[in-house]
């Protein structure tokens, strides 16, 4: 069956036209609900779907969006958890051999956090990825 539009038009409601608008590549509820309504409103009488087929795709779109909501509240412990270490970072001695062989050490003065890692900056300028190879001391 296709199904051009999910509402009427005297049934359109603003919140939907901003969510559409704003991501047109995701379900969220309502629009799962309207196409839902659509669905049923278009069947066959004489054939209708069966009712457990419908509480499964719901089923199975609260899935998705739980764990859509999990990920994007461990996303945001992640960044919260490298700030922590981050800080932590600011005041203390570091040494690192860079890929030539050559050993540097210096005092971190401040840590930026980027979607590589950690990149601590040391009094001198020099920029260090915190990471593997890096020691860390007090100072």
């Amino acid at each position: 069956m296709n199904v051009t539009s999910a509402t009427d038009s005297t049934s359109r409601s603003s919140s939907t036209d901003s969510s559409s608008a704003t991501s047109s590549n995701t379900v969220d509820y309502n629009t799962f609900l309207q196409l839902l309504i659509a669905e049923m409103k278009n069947q066959d009488p004489t054939n209708p779907m069966d009712t457990s087929q419908y509480m499964s795709q719901f089923a199975q779109l609260s899935t998705v969006e739980q764990a859509m909501q999990t990920n994007s509240k461990l996303d945001a412990l992640l960044s919260s958890q490298s700030l922590s270490q981050a800080n932590g970072l600011i005041g203390k001695t570091v040494s690192f051999t860079d890929s030539t062989g050559a050993s540097f050490s210096g005092k971190v003065v401040s840590v930026s956090i980027n979607s590589d890692g950690s990149i601590a900056t040391l009094a001198d300028g020099t920029k260090v990825a915190v990471g593997p190879g890096l020691t860390i001391s007090q100072s």
